[in-house]
């Protein structure tokens, strides 16, 4: 929350001496002059992406997808937990999923570096069409399928449609498992904030566009699709 409070002021005082510099209020800065072009060619603002979260889109549905993750946020704080997270809304998922992860440790008393999430596809599409939170984790809802897409009938990874892009996945129970061991039958399919799966390195030695790895039931034995470096996950940015 404090981040995109962060971002809001941001775009608030900078809006303000865009409008003072337009009518010569101020000096047009080289900032506010590549402002000015950006809106011109619906791009998000350099000063606004770095003040923001990681996206591909141009400004208008940056803006639309902004006005989403407030109200996400905004609800969150007013109503309490909601029954499923929309982690495409987060500033940083990966914080969450550590939050996840402390709070399942503290209420079992398990020491937190022998947990690991467990994962399961839900057979429900959307939030409302669950009745109650998970007794251990969390629901999360948001992520689409790219270069792949998830088959509902057979409950497996298969290949995409034709013409289709994107995939939106039904829900997931990230669920907290001490001392977890994979499948190795299932896919590791990794999951990125955006489409674009490059990223600047961090300390963690991995990038920083990358959240998780989530296990899927395949059709197709896990080595086919780290093969063909397709199949991934990534949230609602592109």
């Amino acid at each position: 929350m404090e981040k995109f409070n962060k971002l809001l002021g941001v775009m608030r005082s900078s809006l303000k001496d865009l409008q003072n510099a337009i009518h010569g209020f101020i000096v047009m800065s080289e900032v506010l002059d590549m402002m000015y072009l950006s809106f011109q060619n619906n791009r998000v603002p350099g000063n606004w992406e770095k003040a923001g979260y990681p996206s591909l889109k141009p400004l208008a549905s940056w803006f639309r997808d902004l006005l989403l993750r407030v109200n996400f946020m905004r609800n969150w704080l007013l109503e309490g937990n909601p029954k499923s997270f929309w982690i495409s809304g987060m500033f940083f998922p990966q914080g969450f999923m550590t939050g996840c992860l402390q709070t399942h440790a503290r209420h079992h008393k398990i020491a937190i570096d022998r947990l690991d999430f467990s994962f399961q596809i839900m057979s429900e599409e959307q939030p409302e069409e669950i009745d109650d939170h998970p007794e251990d984790g969390v629901y999360v809802h948001g992520f689409f399928m790219d270069g792949a897409r998830y088959n509902r009938e057979e409950g497996v990874i298969d290949d995409q449609k034709p013409g289709e892009l994107y995939s939106l996945m039904p829900l997931i129970w990230f669920k907290p498992v001490e001392d977890y061991e994979r499948n190795v039958d299932e896919y590791s399919c990794p999951c990125y904030k955006t489409g674009k799966r490059a990223g600047m390195l961090s300390t963690t030695g991995q990038s920083t566009n990358f959240i998780i790895h989530v296990d899927m039931p395949s059709n197709a034995s896990p080595a086919v699709w780290t093969r063909r470096a397709a199949a991934m996950l990534c949230m609602l940015n592109d």
